[in-house]
């Protein structure tokens, strides 16, 4: 793959994943090539109409890159999930979905808490939990492997920042993936 021709890379947060969309644009050949998470979904060569739209799926997210021109020979490209811009969506996403990130005994875990319906999700699963309601909060007991863990929600004491959500593996603190430097600062990816 031809590294000049990806013009376009996204990271789409989902319960299971945070899901890495690459979109390649051969302005002289008309190539168009999406790829989710390094899998080649869709690829379409010599089309001589260059600007336009490519809908796909990522899971049961529908999605659509809209290619549009900007000038003779520049272009922009956006993405749409379910309907709503890549900003809003991941904004909602991030609003609704509390995640983290660990590794236990070698193995690689990703923790998803969905706060709307208060689910948690482990790899991708939907896992079984036990709830107890505590001063100030509730905790939420489960295990990765055999390995103890809870999710400790209480109200952070101000009006804005709300109820926060702390993830305990062992007794240790897990620190979310919000709180972690985001690796792929490159301009144009999102």
């Amino acid at each position: 793959m031809p590294e000049g021709d990806v013009v376009a890379t996204w990271n789409v947060p989902l319960h299971a994943q945070v899901h890495k969309i690459e979109f390649e644009h051969g302005t002289t050949t008309g190539k168009r090539v999406i790829r989710i998470d390094g899998n080649e979904i869709l690829r379409r060569d010599w089309m001589f109409k260059l600007v336009g739209k490519e809908a796909f799926k990522v899971g049961d997210m529908k999605c659509i890159i809209n290619v549009e021109a900007l000038g003779t020979f520049a272009y922009e490209y956006s993405l749409d999930v379910n309907g709503k811009t890549f900003n809003k969506f991941k904004e909602e996403q991030n609003k609704r979905l509390h995640s983290w990130e660990t590794t236990l005994s070698g193995h690689q875990w990703r923790v998803v808490l969905d706060k709307e319906s208060m689910e948690i999700w482990a790899n991708g699963n939907n896992i079984d939990t036990a709830g107890e309601f505590v001063d100030n909060g509730t905790v939420t007991h489960f295990e990765l492997g055999k390995n103890p863990c809870k999710i400790i929600a209480q109200s952070s004491g101000k009006k804005k920042t709300g109820v926060t959500h702390t993830l305990y593996v062992n007794g240790e603190i897990v620190p979310s993936t919000v709180d972690k430097p985001n690796p792929s600062n490159q301009p144009g990816s999102s």
